[in-house]
């Protein structure tokens, strides 16, 4: 039987050995371990690399949620407009900065917020739309956008999911005003350790994240206001450098494979994503549904196919949002896709062989699932 694990990150740091080695050694050799020239040179690469005018390295992905809702002043008696599907990064920054997050249901096809119920979660604390970018596939921004500028509202992107990716042929990385990065080690551009960034055109708002990931500073000992320390780590910036010019061919492997998976396991009883003809996903993940999913992901893990479940508690319904859950609106559909989401191994380095372990695990699966047939 062979095993395929679910994701395999030893894999790309062994094909750019030689690259992410001299990156390293690089760095430690210059002597210089805070901010420095890797830093500035990943975050100039970046931004042009997402068609964005600028690019702030900080520590982690919610860092970079936390500095964008920061830097536009967003805080105590402010809503803030989030997905009701998606991880709970999303929400924790909202309620990072005092704000109160209000969740907006999902489009059932592409599982990111559906721009046609924006308006109506709207009320007089609204200060921002906060559209997560899920899976690899972007959401609608337009009339997100739309509806935000109508309102007054800022539109902050957490695109943790979709680095590469494209909507309506731009990339993404500069459509609203903020737009928060994570290069944790399983994204399609990960880091080796934790690590992100906040892209955006806007000039003042990147000098504003800049300050506050910085205690607050310009100059040092001189602070403007009450900042926290959330940087990017040279030898992270480094390394993300080296990756950074393989992406497109990472993920132009993984679009074959979703495109494999599609024509494979089409007529299996299975839903299947979508991308929607607006959008060049870059498939970080490819998510089926199944009303037997529970079932499905124990015989997969029988037959040795490692899979995950993103994600299997809505975030209105952890622990940690007890106190809200009571004045929170019905979330039925990001509860229905919490009941049957099912991830398969989809990466870069996964093999042609390791695939073909894959579909004949899930075909064999299906077949013995209760509703099969």
């Amino acid at each position: 039987m062979t095993r395929v694990p679910f994701l395999d990150l030893r894999a790309a740091y062994l094909e750019l050995k030689p690259e992410v080695d001299a990156a390293v050694a690089r760095v430690l050799d210059s002597g210089w371990y805070i901010g420095g020239q890797e830093v500035g040179a990943f975050e100039a690469e970046f931004a042009r690399y997402c068609e964005a005018e600028h690019a702030i390295g900080v520590g982690n992905g919610l860092d970079a949620l936390v500095l964008a809702l920061r830097a536009l002043d967003i805080g105590a008696g402010d809503e803030v407009l989030v997905p009701s599907n998606t991880y709970i990064a999303t929400w924790l920054a909202v309620s990072q900065v005092g704000a109160r997050p209000v969740p907006v249901e999902p489009d059932p096809i592409t599982h990111t917020m559906d721009p046609a119920l924006v308006e109506a979660a709207i009320t007089p604390r609204t200060r921002a739309v906060l559209p997560v970018h899920l899976y690899g596939h972007p959401a609608d921004l337009d009339p997100i956008l739309d509806v935000a500028r109508r309102h007054g509202l800022r539109v902050v992107e957490d695109a943790a999911q979709c680095h590469g990716a494209r909507y309506k042929g731009r990339r993404i990385g500069g459509h609203g005003d903020l737009v928060c990065w994570s290069f944790y080690p399983g994204k399609n551009l990960g880091a080796f350790g934790d690590a992100g960034a906040v892209t955006t055109n806007d000039p003042s708002l990147a000098e504003r994240v800049r300050l506050l990931g910085n205690y607050g500073s310009r100059l040092k000992y001189v602070h403007l206001e009450k900042g926290v320390n959330s940087r990017l780590d040279p030898i992270l910036a480094a390394v993300l450098r080296a990756k950074l010019t393989h992406l497109d061919t990472w993920n132009d492997r993984r679009r074959a494979m979703a495109a494999r998976y599609g024509e494979a396991l089409a007529g299996t009883g299975l839903v299947l994503p979508q991308a929607a003809p607006w959008a060049e996903p870059v498939w970080h993940l490819y998510v089926i549904r199944n009303s037997c999913r529970d079932e499905l992901q124990r015989q997969l893990g029988e037959l040795g196919i490692g899979t995950l479940i993103h994600y299997p508690i809505p975030p209105h319904r952890q622990e940690a949002y007890a106190d809200l859950a009571p004045s929170l609106p019905p979330a039925p559909i990001a509860e229905q896709l919490a009941l049957e989401v099912l991830s398969l191994p989809i990466g870069p380095h996964l093999s042609a062989e390791q695939q073909d372990a894959v579909l004949e695990a899930m075909h064999r699966a299906v077949a013995r699932l209760p509703d099969a047939g």
